[in-house]
Order: C-alpha cells, then sequence, then structure tokens
C-alpha cells in the first residue's frame, strides 16, 4: 500500500504519528506531518489506514 501526505492540508494535530510513529512523524518547526516511508504491509497498513480516517485535516491519502 502506497501513502501520500498533503502538507497543506496538515494542522498538526498527531493523531497520525499516535496511530503509527514508524511511518509518521512531525516536524519540529511547524508541526505539520513527515512520512517516514511511503509503502507499508501487514499489520502496519491497517494502523495506517485508521490514521488516515481519524485525520482531522484529511491529510493523508492511500493510493492502492
Amino acid at each position: 500500500m502506497k501513502i501520500a501526505t498533503d502538507v497543506d492540508r496538515c494542522v498538526g494535530a498527531g493523531q497520525c504519528v499516535l496511530a503509527e510513529p514508524a511511518v509518521f512523524d512531525q516536524d519540529e518547526s511547524d508541526g505539520t506531518v513527515v512520512l517516514l516511508t511511503d509503502s507499508v504491509d501487514g499489520e502496519t497498513a491497517e494502523r495506517v489506514r485508521e490514521a488516515t480516517h481519524i485525520c482531522p485535516a484529511q491529510a493523508l491519502s492511500i493510493l492502492d
């Protein structure tokens, strides 16, 4: 599964980082999402799906 982020939409809530810290981080200067990898599978993919659903700004996308 491929993942994309829209930094312009991101509000820095950090819900993605809480859902899957191996895939998402936050920029130290403004708190926006930083993608650590753009491809995942297995259990990590399920947590990434959850992160996309709980993102308040809808700044995450799944590209499969």
